[in-house]
């Protein structure tokens, strides 16, 4: 269980911390920045699909590991009091952020599939889709920053 806590929670600090506090949100800023290109050219070329498919990776592995670590009563750290009633980062425990969490990675999973559907063109025309890459993938660095940031600080109801 340590191992899964650990893939899950893993984080960056120092002064990239923030910009990208996990590697989650590393990889979806590399895909915003990226997606800037498709949009312009309205041309995907097979180097932004296989970063999709990396940050389709680095979605699943914490969501997978969260899922596992949740239905063994788990929650996030910004959630749950440790030693001394504050969380492990010292802060007073606000369970909503946890019902956040899960709302964040719901976001994160529906944007990966707005952009599978831009990307091939399927309900939108290819080259007006494309157009609509960087907003989405924004979006998504957005939302992966906000994963983060709502499992460690606690949000505007702690203690309640």
């Amino acid at each position: 269980m340590e191992l899964l806590q650990a893939v899950h929670g893993y984080q960056f600090f120092g002064a990239w911390a923030k910009l990208t506090p996990t590697p989650y949100a590393m990889v979806t800023l590399v895909l915003f920045i990226w997606s800037i290109a498709p949009a312009l050219k309205g041309v995907v070329r097979s180097g932004f699909t296989f970063w999709l498919r990396i940050t389709w990776f680095f979605t699943l592995l914490p969501a997978v590991t969260g899922i596992i670590l949740a239905l063994s009563g788990r929650a996030v750290p910004s959630a749950t009091a440790a030693a001394g009633g504050l969380t492990k980062y010292g802060f007073e425990p606000d369970p909503s952020r946890n019902w956040e969490h899960w709302m964040y990675s719901a976001f994160a999973l529906l944007s990966l599939y707005v952009l599978e559907v831009l990307v091939r063109g399927k309900l939108i025309e290819h080259k007006t889709g494309l157009r609509f890459l960087p907003v989405v993938t924004l979006f998504l660095y957005g939302v992966a920053y906000m994963v983060g940031r709502v499992a460690v600080l606690p949000g505007s109801t702690p203690g309640t």
